[in-house]
């Protein structure tokens, strides 16, 4: 599967930006999907996860409360609702994807995503 990610740019502090990242190919709800971040001079770090059929979803403590995954199977696409957005949301936000997770999993680990897409950048103003 090839993954796309948009909807990054620049916002204020408080705001909000919802990313999007679409999947190529016809089997797009076989995978687990999920969201991670690194800002400049850090490693990245997960964001977020849905699982196969959207059930289950897991999210960073950073992220608790203000963001929200979903995923819509008919138009191959998963989404990154954030909210509230701080400075410290500040990143490239990558999407990931794997096929090898039952349909109610979720991963936090990024080694077990072997599909990435190319990112997209996020920059919250104070």
């Amino acid at each position: 599967v090839q993954l796309q990610a948009s909807g990054g740019g620049l916002v204020q502090a408080g705001g909000s930006l919802r990313l999007s990242c679409a999947a190529s190919g016809r089997t797009f709800s076989s995978y687990l999907m999920g969201w991670f971040r690194q800002a400049t001079g850090k490693e990245r770090e997960f964001v977020a996860s849905i699982s196969r059929n959207g059930i289950s979803t897991i999210y960073a403590d950073s992220g608790e409360g203000r963001f929200t995954i979903s995923r819509d199977n008919v138009k191959n696409t998963v989404y990154l609702q954030m909210n509230n957005l701080k400075p410290e949301d500040t990143a490239v936000y990558y999407c990931a994807g794997d096929s090898s997770f039952s349909s109610y999993a979720t991963s936090r680990t990024a080694a077990n995503y072997d599909y990435w897409g190319q990112g997209t950048l996020v920059t919250v103003s104070s």
